[in-house]
């Protein structure tokens, strides 16, 4: 199912079929149907056996079973997610991850807009309870904004807005309980902050997308191996064609991806179809924009026959 949230907290599901393959470039079909002050802003798919760990604003952690999530037509807005969890006022669903098994021998990775990170064993979240609980006590000045299940042994990559990135194994991240904040996990520039995190363990690419619809896939090697909390390298040039970045996602040549904008264009296309280049360039053009409209988010679809 492909499961989309708005900026205002609206979810749905729909069947990945409903979105029709195009070219790299096109101009997409209509996703979801906004109001003037609303946006499509999260995107990803998932099984209607797993459960979704909705992770907030604040580091509090929700669960949802995806089967009870509305099915919608392509073009309905579909329901406040405050239906499903009871999330508070003053925060918003950041961070998703969607979960079969509770295993003690997993752990959830989480990062925060001002570059901290945290490795918290997913058993601690085996017991749902409705009014969520504490993934990770925060200060008032940061937001949590990725999470990912991992097995102890991956490499972390996080990148910036301003197009930096960090690459360290996940067992420089001691484990460490619900309540703790973390360590440092980049040290940003003035104004940067992190959009997002992925843990990599095989021979893939990184794709790197920004909000003006540029796009690029970079070998995971050319991203040097640091101890965490160092200042990174350049992942993207945030020049003026590019605009800053929007997000960072692992791809492999057989995988799909849907591209969201923020006037709700929805863009399906295949990953072989963007080309590897190095790490310090400025992207290929991934989707034609109209008017002043930004990329706000991209799913990586994985073909399963």
């Amino acid at each position: 199912m492909v499961i989309t949230i708005s900026h205002l907290g609206y979810v749905k599901r729909l069947s990945v079929s409903q979105y029709k393959k195009q070219q790299r470039g096109g101009k997409g079909v209509k996703g979801i149907e906004t109001r003037d002050e609303d946006f499509a802003e999260h995107l990803f798919i998932a099984s209607t056996h797993d459960y979704i760990l909705f992770f907030s604003t604040k580091g509090r952690v929700y669960w949802v079973k995806v089967h009870t999530i509305p099915t919608s037509g392509k073009l309905a807005k579909g329901k406040p997610i405050i239906n499903l969890c009871q999330i508070e006022k003053d925060e918003a669903i950041t961070a998703f991850c969607k979960v079969r098994n509770f295993s003690e021998d997993n752990f959830v990775v989480m990062a925060t807009k001002n570059g901290q990170i945290k490795k918290t064993p997913l058993d601690a979240f085996s017991n749902p309870r409705k009014a969520g609980v504490n993934a990770m006590n925060l200060p008032v000045d940061d937001e949590l904004i990725e999470a990912t299940i991992t097995d102890g042994e991956y490499e972390i990559v996080i990148a910036t807005r301003m197009g930096m990135a960090i690459r360290f194994p996940e067992e420089k991240v001691r484990s460490m309980g619900r309540t703790a904040y973390g360590v440092r996990g980049i040290n940003l520039a003035k104004d940067d902050y992190v959009i997002g995190m992925v843990a990599v363990k095989r021979d893939s690419s990184l794709l790197v997308v920004s909000e003006n619809g540029y796009g690029k896939r970079t070998k995971i090697d050319d991203y040097r191996m640091t101890n965490r909390g160092g200042k990174g390298v350049i992942n993207m040039k945030a020049s003026d064609r590019n605009g800053e970045v929007v997000t960072i996602k692992e791809v492999l040549d057989q995988d799909e991806l849907i591209l969201m904008t923020q006037n709700g264009i929805a863009n399906r296309q295949s990953v072989k179809d963007i080309k590897v280049i190095g790490r310090n360039t400025q992207g290929v053009r991934l989707i034609k924009l109209k008017g002043d409209d930004k990329v706000t988010d991209v799913a990586r679809v994985i073909n399963d026959d």
